[in-house]
């Protein structure tokens, strides 16, 4: 297996970008090589096969949502109240919503899991531990709310992007930011 990073984050991302375009059953490593503008027979040159190539793209996804230093400054400073976590909600609905062929890479990879069962327990584990690291990183830094708030606001923040990306007039635009400082106020106990 060749080991250029650069070159295999470029076939990751034109993996990310096949699976979102076409699905899970357009991913092919001549479809990866096509997106990526690499010569044929790149992608099986760096991915053992498709297996591997559905797994790392999904923990690519992983590592491109991962918020940047100035959002975790941003929750770290000042007060720890409902209007701080209502700011860092509505940052992750547009961090995600930004990188749109990522999630739905991620809802293609999280059906295709249905039919691998090591393709489900490496998202699993990945989704769990990602959930896991959020509300430890919530409790920690003493926002308001407890575990149970954070998986709430998982289960109702993926939904809201979900529609977004893939059935944007079922809910305006405009609606969406009323719509997160509603949930923060809902499931969060006040100041």
């Amino acid at each position: 297996m060749r080991q250029n990073p650069e070159r295999r984050a470029a076939l990751l991302d034109a993996a990310i970008e096949v699976l979102a375009r076409e699905g899970s059953r357009g991913l092919t490593f001549r479809a990866v090589d096509e997106a990526a503008g690499v010569p044929k027979g790149t992608a099986s040159n760096y991915f053992a096969n498709r297996d591997d190539l559905l797994t790392q793209a999904g923990a690519r996804v992983y590592e491109r949502l991962q918020p940047d230093n100035a959002t975790v400054t941003m929750a770290l400073e000042g007060p720890r109240d409902r209007a701080r976590l209502t700011a860092l909600m509505r940052d992750l609905v547009e961090r995600i919503s930004a990188f749109p062929s990522g999630h739905l890479a991620l809802l293609e990879l999280r059906l295709e899991a249905t039919r691998r069962p090591r393709l489900r327990e490496i998202l699993t584990r990945q989704i769990r531990d990602d959930l896991e690291a959020n509300v430890d990183f919530h409790v920690k830094t003493g926002l308001p709310g407890d575990a149970t708030t954070v998986v709430l606001l998982y289960l109702a923040l993926n939904w809201l992007i979900l529609d977004r990306l893939t059935l944007p007039e079922v809910i305006s635009e405009d609606r969406i930011p009323a719509l997160v400082e509603t949930l923060v106020e809902r499931l969060v106990p006040t100041d």
